[in-house]
């Protein structure tokens, strides 16, 4: 295939996924990490029995390379990639590592994926389906987000549960606790940023009792893709490189503010405490200001009063 101008000159960020049995996840990572190289694409691939998890950004020629590339792994033959505005600028290097899983559940052996993928999984609903079902059952449809916590300050579904999770190890304690035990005769829609994450969730929710377990199909940046902010989801969408946060349009509902000074903002920043680091909702001007740049703990506002009277 010719390659065009565009090729050359564009950039784009591809983000990806692929449950499928994998015998030899060593060769399949060396495989990756080569044709990474060879094309100079940079950003973070997990392989594991299970399948690939991926997101790469480079020139649009050389990711329409490693797609076909890929897809001659017969076991991702069939994967879909979705496409999103970015570079290898986006990523600072080039990571690929074999993993126990390809999303840190903590359940290796409780997942099974065969050739079509996660076994026992939620129903998927593409976009259209996810609103008519909403239409159908009305109230009665709950939507479950299957992300950190965090990531549902500055975007989420309408009315949505957002679990007290910090990460997706917490999945497990919090959807055996008992909160959700009124859900489990419930249509219960699960969704997370490209799908990847209620693949398995809606699998573990399966396991422990829910019995109408859905998942929005190609995840938030699908249903944002189709429905834009005219939908059932709003605001912004966290994403997992230097953008920090995507929009769908214009008309994009203001949901995020500061910790400390509520001014709206859709940007995190590192608390300023070199030992805590958190990811907190902050302005420019609060996050600029090393006596308010912090999470909000006392012990990291103290840090952040010294780091202040050191520089001032």
């Amino acid at each position: 295939m010719a390659t065009t101008a565009t090729d050359i000159l564009e950039s784009r960020i591809l983000l990806y996924y692929c449950f499928t049995p994998i015998e030899d996840p060593v060769a399949v990572m060396l495989w990756q990490r080569t044709l990474c190289e060879q094309l100079g694409l940079t950003g973070r691939i997990l392989i594991s029995k299970h399948g690939i998890n991926g997101t790469v950004g480079g020139s649009l020629g050389n990711c329409k390379q490693y797609t076909r590339k890929t897809r001659e792994y017969p076991g991702f033959k069939k994967m879909a990639f979705k496409w999103s505005e970015g570079s290898a600028k986006d990523f600072p290097k080039l990571s690929v590592k074999v993993r126990d899983e390809i999303v840190a559940f903590g359940t290796p052996d409780e997942l099974k994926v065969d050739a079509n993928g996660v076994v026992g999984g939620g129903v998927h609903l593409k976009p259209e389906a996810v609103n008519k079902l909403v239409e159908e059952r009305g109230d009665e449809v709950v939507f479950f987000d299957g992300r950190n916590a965090m990531e549902a300050q500055i975007g989420k579904f309408k009315n949505a549960i957002v679990p007290d999770v910090n990460t997706t190890h917490d999945f497990i304690k919090e959807i055996e606790s008992g909160k959700y035990d009124d859900l489990k005769d419930k249509p219960v829609v699960t969704y997370c940023t490209g799908g990847i994450r209620c693949e398995i969730l809606s699998s573990l929710m399966k396991n422990r009792g829910f019995q109408e377990v859905y998942q929005v199909d190609g995840g938030i940046v699908r249903y944002g893709e189709k429905f834009g902010d005219q939908g059932l989801w709003e605001g912004s969408l966290y994403v997992f490189d230097k953008r920090m946060h995507m929009e769908f349009s214009n008309d994009a509902k203001q949901l995020g503010h500061c910790k400390h000074c509520e001014a709206p903002t859709n940007l995190f920043h590192n608390c300023v405490n070199e030992q805590c680091r958190k990811q907190t909702l902050m302005c420019d001007d609060c996050a600029s200001n090393p006596a308010t740049a912090h999470c909000g703990s006392e012990e990291c506002a103290q840090v952040g009063a010294q780091v202040a009277a050191s520089s001032g």
